[in-house]
């Protein structure tokens, strides 16, 4: 058994981190919401293509999604973390796969793309600042292959390229999408790497990254 005070405190950060991006992955998904607000900071903020707002207003919006029968998930994959100090950023492959009527067919909606977490460690805890996820590219399927799915096309292409299935879905379910997201290129995902780099040399986050709606 390893001697955590043996541990040198940069891994036992790293283990932290790992720990809490998977915490959020599964209590979010069982809907163990008490549990979940744990990972965040009081200030915490999640951007969503379907919700962004504070931690807490995420969560309510999530219990209420939940209640009645909304069906999100989330599987992770590797995690990349740089440290500096107290503050840290974590990139985690991810996808989100989501369920629901799309003109009267039962689909599933696979979205891959990445977790860009702003964290900082406070009073000896790590916690998530700000969840921005990153949308790379999706599709979307009837769960049943012999049923016949056609598109709004007019409508899907209102969407950006990376997420464009999953926001079509969610706009069906009565989500008001945000539609612009990072994806894999463009000026949303420089910005972001720009703030990301400014997080890790001790820069507040800017405002209009803090209070997107």
């Amino acid at each position: 058994m390893t001697n955590e005070a043996t541990v040198p405190s940069e891994e036992r950060d790293r283990r932290s981190i790992r720990d809490l991006i998977e915490n959020w992955a599964i209590w979010r998904d069982a809907g163990d919401w008490e549990r979940f607000r744990t990972v965040w900071h009081d200030d915490g903020r999640m951007n969503a293509t379907w919700k962004q707002g504070t931690a807490d207003e995420f969560i309510e919006a999530s219990i209420e999604g939940w209640n009645r029968g909304v069906s999100i998930l989330h599987f992770l994959g590797g995690t990349s973390i740089d440290l500096s100090g107290e503050r840290a950023i974590a990139q985690t492959k991810m996808t989100i796969s989501q369920r629901a009527q799309v003109h009267g067919v039962i689909c599933d909606v696979v979205c891959t793309g990445r977790f860009y977490d702003f964290l900082e460690k406070r009073w000896g805890r790590w916690g998530l600042v700000l969840r921005q996820p990153i949308y790379e590219k999706d599709r979307i399927d009837p769960v049943d292959p012999s049923a016949s799915l056609k598109l709004d096309g007019s409508l899907l292409s209102q969407f950006p390229i990376g997420y464009r299935h999953l926001a079509y879905m969610q706009s069906q379910i009565g989500y008001p999408v945000k539609k612009d997201m990072p994806g894999l290129r463009g000026p949303e995902i420089e910005a972001l790497y720009a703030l990301g780099q400014g997080w890790l040399r001790g820069e507040p986050l800017t405002s209009v990254h803090r209070t997107q709606t």
